[in-house]
C-alpha cells in the first residue's frame, strides 16, 4: 500500500499591526508614549531606531493607523510634495537602506512642516551616525527626536509566542514556550517564523506542539 501523507495546505496568515497587536514592556514603552504626544511633536519629524525584528515597522504602523499617515515611498518623494496639503501631511518613511534623494526629502520636510503635518522615519540607526552631502537635511535631522527600541526582551517574546499560536489555533502544551525563549532568536521575525515552521510540521504530522516535538523541530532547523 502507498504511504499516506497529509496534505499541507500553506495557507496565508495575515499580520497584525495594529494598536491591539501591540505588546507594551521595557524595550518599547518610551517610544509608544512619545509617538502617543502627537501632535504635539517637538520637530516635524522623529525618527524610530533599533535591530532588525525589534518592532519598529509595527510601532510605525500604529502611529499611521491612528492618525491615517500615509506610508511613502522614496521614489515618491518628488511627486508628493506638490500634492501635500491640510488633509494629507503625515508620512512613515523607512531609511533602512539610507537616503537616495536628499534634496527631495529636504523639500519633502519643508512642505510638511508648512503644513503642520509630521514624519515618523523607521532606521536601524539615529541620523547622528549618517552621512549627508545636503547640510540643510543634515541639520534638521540630527536635532529630531530620536526613539530607540531595544532587543525583543523575553516578556515581548512570550506574549508575541503566545499571540501567534492562538492566531493559528494551536494545540501547545505547557512549556513549549518558554522552552522556545531559551533557544530562538531574539527577534519577533523569528517568532514569526518559528511558529510558522511549527505550524507546519505539527499539522504534517498530526502531532501536537509538546516540548519534545518543539525540540526535534528547533534541532532540525539548527542542524540545516
Amino acid at each position: 500500500m502507498a504511504e499516506r501523507r497529509q496534505l499541507v495546505l500553506d495557507l496565508p496568515h495575515r499580520t497584525a499591526l495594529g494598536r491591539d497587536d501591540f505588546f507594551v514592556t521595557p524595550c518599547n514603552q518610551e517610544a509608544l508614549a512619545f509617538i502617543d504626544r502627537w501632535p504635539n511633536w517637538p520637530t516635524p519629524l522623529t525618527v524610530l531606531c533599533g535591530p532588525s525584528g525589534c518592532g519598529k515597522s509595527h510601532l510605525a504602523a500604529v502611529w499611521q493607523e491612528q492618525i491615517g499617515a500615509i506610508s511613502l515611498d522614496q521614489s515618491d518623494f518628488r511627486s508628493v510634495i506638490s500634492r501635500i496639503g491640510p488633509k494629507e501631511c503625515c508620512f512613515v518613511l523607512d531609511l533602512t537602506d539610507g537616503i537616495t534623494d536628499e534634496e527631495a526629502l529636504f523639500h519633502l520636510y519643508n512642505r510638511v512642516t508648512e503644513q503642520d503635518g509630521g514624519i515618523l522615519v523607521t532606521a536601524p540607526s539615529p541620523p547622528a551616525r549618517w552621512t549627508f552631502n545636503l547640510a540643510d537635511l543634515e541639520s534638521r535631522l540630527r536635532a529630531a527626536p530620536v526613539l530607540n527600541i531595544g532587543q525583543a526582551d523575553d516578556e515581548l517574546l512570550e506574549a508575541v509566542l503566545i499571540k501567534l499560536f492562538a492566531d493559528r489555533q494551536l494545540r501547545v502544551e505547557p512549556g513549549v514556550v518558554g522552552y522556545l525563549l531559551r533557544r530562538m532568536d531574539r527577534s519577533l521575525g523569528a517568532a514569526r517564523d518559528l511558529v510558522a515552521t511549527l505550524d507546519k510540521a505539527a499539522l504534517a504530522e498530526h502531532r501536537t506542539i509538546s516540548v519534545p516535538f518543539a525540540r526535534s523541530i528547533v534541532e532540525a532547523s539548527q542542524s540545516s
